[in-house]
């Protein structure tokens, strides 16, 4: 296992990636002043995105399955929890675009060769229970009615 996002675990047999990217940045607000440069203040973190390359060859090494997995789990709109093979946890992580290539084709119009690039988003901690809350365990009060 490479990573794992969410359910769909990123290997040799599913979608392997080659490639991954993180860009993360921190906003600051700058106030303009009379006579001087403008005041700057950290506002808090800003976007934090990983971006995953990587290449299939169905029926030989990933499944075209695979990125169909991966991009019904985009539709959702839910977050995801990103955690790499080591066992690190890197975030909660929402999918916010994929792109497909295809090349190598046979006679029938298959693709030998599927290229794919996928952009994550990692989310606010506070978001994290209203985009998992269909996962989170009931509390006792909750399942009696608040009793």
């Amino acid at each position: 296992m490479m990573m794992a996002l969410g359910l769909f675990v990123f290997s040799i047999p599913t979608a392997a990636y080659q490639s991954l990217e993180r860009q993360t940045s921190w906003r600051h607000a700058t106030n303009a002043r009379v006579g001087a440069r403008a005041h700057s203040q950290y506002v808090g973190p800003g976007d934090d995105t990983i971006n995953l390359d990587g290449w299939i060859a169905p029926m030989e090494i990933g499944s075209e399955a695979s990125l169909m997995m991966l991009r019904d789990m985009a539709d959702t709109g839910k977050a995801w929890t990103l955690v790499d093979g080591r066992g690190f946890f890197h975030g909660i992580y929402t999918i916010n675009s994929m792109r497909e290539g295809r090349s190598l084709f046979t006679q029938s119009g298959a693709a030998r060769r599927i290229e794919f690039s996928l952009s994550l988003n990692r989310v606010d901690d506070n978001l994290v229970d209203k985009l998992l809350g269909d996962l989170s365990l009931p509390t006792p009060g909750s399942m009696m009615g608040g009793l």
